[in-house]
This record gives structure tokens, sequence and C-alpha cells, in this order.
């Protein structure tokens, strides 16, 4: 092996541990010699199908083993995982189907009448593979054919080209705003940037030659349990991080969230890492252990890692304060960057520093890092082992991966401000900034403070135009159950935790707060019911 290809890489962990489990999916339980095996008998049965290097494979399912080895069939093949977000209603899927060129497709059956809508209108997408999920859906897609079946009467031989580290690793992201876009990574690239780059423990020491990740295998396997869907690249990456040190993945039951169901995995599988993904997903966890503390142990617990999403403080001072002598940290980096650093210690509540390596900074609109400890906010970048760029959109491409003095660096849209010990603070997303009579209010950091009212279960901070101020800061906010809230009472709460012109001028109660699976608010949306409900 002579390249960093992720089927490569994968393929030299389950050759040299190949009886040590790699996944606990429900009733599933493989080893890494039958997650390869499974993983290579679908690889050749995409390939007698005619897919092949550079053709673009959907995965349109729920977590479980069917997922990753999708993925890794793949790649067995050098063609290319997209991942499908099982949510999107028709126009959505369409449009993915279409931009992302799809020329085959791996769903679960409960998808497959909405599919079955669509598909027509996407003549790329040549053939299906149905994983059966007990829902009885309808399978009304022109050659279907059973996952299973296709497993079963395909090879089980690893015959495949030789393959390389400039093959695709391509993430679809919905962002907070706009349509999904594919973000476009070399193997090699993603392999260091955000799937562990073959140093596990983090000693800052990643590989420098493929053959020698077979040498930073764990001598004891690392439990991690995987709360948001495999769809999103959070996941996708902490995945892929256990499979590269010959760690073992847990997922839920059909990749759905229940809380008390992670915390009864927690200690059944003796779960090391859990990851989640902010309020959204801490919150019911938090009341789940507090509710029913004497259920869970967690005794093998040693970190609870947020990922796409950031903590407030008061949920991850509850859930410190129920599971004790853990660390409970933020991890920092997006689908454009990988993964940037994890949370550092210190500094003022509301506002999360991290520690960066080299490659990251944070650069002024002239291209210019800024001052460490001048209070100036910049955009956040990372250079190096980033993205080739946007999936066919050369626009959005040139803007957000740009030259400086001839280095080519990703700029996502973060905000941030650098700390006089190099510690970088994250502000906020550029594009949700609320400009409220010139002064920018950054929505999670208003969110992060209203999440401390005890009436308060989920907020979204959004801007409305104002006649007056430009825009006036709002706050759409679900309670929690049987708890009233009114817009004075939370003026109040606020005070003394914000600048007064941060504190939302208006308050807009819903039944529930709309988040993506993986828990990532819906600022559109939010901004659509505010306007609607204050007539602006």
């Amino acid at each position: 092996m002579t390249t960093f290809n992720l089927a490569d890489l994968f393929e030299s962990v389950a050759d040299a541990v190949p009886d040590r489990e790699a996944i606990a999916a429900a009733e599933r339980r493989l080893s890494y010699a039958e997650l390869d095996l499974r993983a290579t008998r679908l690889a050749n049965a995409l390939a007698s199908r005619g897919i092949g290097p550079g053709d673009h494979v959907g995965v349109q399912l729920a977590n479980g083993s069917e997922y990753l080895e999708a993925m890794l069939a793949a790649y067995k093949l050098r063609a290319v995982p997209i991942n499908v977000n099982y949510r999107y209603v028709e126009g959505e899927l369409l449009h993915l189907f279409e931009d992302a060129d799809l020329a085959a497709l791996v769903l679960h059956r409960a998808f497959a009448p909405r599919v079955a809508a669509v598909a027509p209108r996407a003549p790329r997408l040549g053939f299906f593979l149905a994983v059966e999920d007990g829902s009885g859906a309808e399978l009304a897609l022109p050659g279907a054919v059973d996952y299973e079946a296709a497993l079963a009467e395909a090879s089980p031989k690893r015959e495949f080209a030789p393959r390389s580290s400039d093959d695709r690793y391509i993430v679809y992201t919905g962002g907070t705003t706009g349509r999904p876009k594919g973000v476009i990574w070399r193997h090699e690239d993603i392999f260091f940037a955000s799937m562990g780059g073959g140093d596990p423990l983090r000693t800052g020491e990643p590989i420098s030659a493929p053959e020698e990740l077979v040498g930073r295998i764990t001598p004891q396997p690392v439990v991690a349990l995987a709360a948001p869907p495999f769809m999103h690249a959070a996941a996708h990456w902490l995945a892929f991080n256990q499979l590269f040190s010959g760690g073992k993945l847990v997922t839920t039951r059909g990749g759905a969230f229940d809380p008390a169901e992670i915390w009864s995995l927690v200690d059944r599988e003796s779960v090391n890492m859990l990851l989640i993904v902010g309020d959204a997903m801490a919150t019911p966890l938090v009341d789940e252990l507090s509710a029913h503390r004497e259920r869970t142990t967690a005794a093998a617990l040693f970190a609870v890692v947020s990922g796409g999403a950031l903590f407030s403080p008061a949920t991850k001072d509850r859930l410190g304060a129920l599971l004790p002598g853990r660390m409970i940290l933020d991890g920092l980096g997006s689908s454009e960057t990988g993964t940037l650093g994890t949370e550092a210690p210190g500094g003022e509540k509301g506002a999360p520093r991290f520690r960066v390596g080299s490659d990251t900074a944070v650069l002024d609109d002239e291209g210019r890092p800024v001052a460490r400890g001048s209070g100036v906010a910049g955009r956040l970048a990372r250079r190096g082992r980033i993205p080739l760029g946007y999936w066919k959109d050369e626009a959005k491409t040139r803007a957000t991966f740009v030259l400086v003095d001839g280095e080519r660096w990703a700029l996502p849209g973060d905000l941030a401000t650098v700390e006089a010990d190099g510690g970088v603070r994250l502000l906020g997303r550029g594009s949700l900034c609320i400009n409220t009579g010139g002064e920018k209010v950054f929505p999670e950091e208003v969110e992060s403070e209203m999440k401390a009212h005890a009436a308060v279960f989920d907020v979204v901070v959004v801007g409305v135009p104002d006649p007056r101020w430009g825009q006036r800061v709002v706050a759409v906010v679900q309670a929690r159950p049987g708890a009233s809230l009114d817009l004075a009472e939370l003026r109040a709460f606020c005070r003394g935790r914000l600048a007064a012109y941060k504190i939302p001028r208006d308050v807009v109660l819903v039944d529930r707060i709309e988040r993506s699976p993986a828990g990532k608010a819906d600022y559109r949306w939010a901004a659509e019911i505010a306007r609607e409900r204050l007539g602006a």
C-alpha cells in the first residue's frame, strides 16, 4: 500500500484485527473481518451493475451497519458515496439527486415512496438497492434489488483495481441557509483533516506513511457511540476515526434519537465517548439522566463531545453535575475545514474558546491574521489540507476557498477572535449575524444565555426587519411542558447577562423548534415564523 486511500486504510486495519468487534448496531454485531466482507460483497454487487471509478452512489439510510458498508463499498470501487438527508421532501430530494449526479441509490425501504415520486425526473439514477426495515412501505422503484439478496449473490473476493490518494470524498451540507452543496475532498486530505490521521489518541504525531496505520491501532478498543445520523459529517468522521484505530462504533436502533436508549447503550456497551450535537441532543439527554439517575452508571464514559453545534454553558453545567469527572467538550470544525480543534479551558461563559493548530487562523477583511488579544473579529480560516471546492459550483468555490499571498485558505463563514495566548474564541456564523442599530449580535450567544432560564426548553434567535434599527433581535422559544413565559420576564432574566442591544425585543412562542436530524437549528424557518407572527 503506497497511498492514503480510505478503502486501503480500512482494509489494512481489518486484516490486522479481523476478530475485533467493529460495530454494534441494534441486533447486528460485526467484526472487522465481517464488516469488510459485507462491504466487499456490496462493492462487487455495485460493480456488476456498472458502478465504477468516479460514479456517485447515494446513501439514503438511517444509522446502521449498512451505512458504513455502502460508504466502504463505494471507496473500494473508487466510486463516491453521497450522503442523502432522509428528512428531505420531494423537491429537496430531486435537487440533490440531480445536483449530485447520482448513478445508484442505497436506501431503506421506508424512504422508497418519496424516492419513487421523484426518481423518474432524475434520469442518471440507474438502479436502487433497498434495505429491508420492516416498514412495509411500497417499493415502487423500477429494478429495485433487495440489499441482502444482492450481497448474498456477489463475490466475496477483493479483486479491485489500484486506488489513489486522489480518490474523492464528498459530503453534502445544507448549512444554515441555501440549498445543500457538495464539499469535495481528496481521500488523503480528509483522512488527516478529520479522520484521525493515524493519531487516534491525539498525541500530535500523525502517521507519515500508510503502512504505519496498523501500528497505531489502540491496544484496548475505544468504544464510541454516535448519536447523530451518519448522513452528517460529524458522524462520518467519528465512524472512520474508530475504524482506522481498531475501535468499536455503537449506534442506536434505526438511528432514532431516544435518550433512554442512549443511556442504556452507554452502560451496556461500556461506551467511552459519546458524540452529540449541541443542546438539541444534550437537553433531552440531561433531562432523562436527571429523572432516572439510578438507571445509569456511565462507568466507562470519559467524554461527551458536541460536534456541529455548541453546548450552552447552562446545559454543559447540568451535564457536568450529573457526570462528575468526565470531559464535556465542544469540537470546532465544518464540512469545509474539517476538524479544527477542541475546546480549551478558561475564559468567560457563552463564548467558547478552542485550541487550534498552526494551519488555522483568523483573517481580517484583507486576508491578514488578526492580532492576538486585539478583540478584532475576523473569519475563521484553514490552510493546508482543505477541500478542492464545491461540486458543480465554481462561484461558491471561489468565494469560500481563496488565495492570500499565493496560499489557499478555506473560509466557511464563521467569525472569531484570537486571544493573547493564541486561543480562538468563536463568535458565530457571519451569515446569521444580526445588525441592529449598527451593533452586531451573534444569535448563538443570545441563545446560550436564554437557555439558562428554567422554563426555556429550546430557543432560536433571528433578526427581523425594523424601520428604526434595520433589524431587531427576536427569540423564537419552545417552553418546557407546563411552563409559561412572557417577554418582560425573559428580558429581565437577560439583563446582567447580555448587553442591552443583544436582549430580544420580541419573543415568539412555538410548540416545537424545528431542527435537522443532527440537531442544527433551522434559522430560515425561525425567521419566517418570526416575521409572520410579528407582521414584519
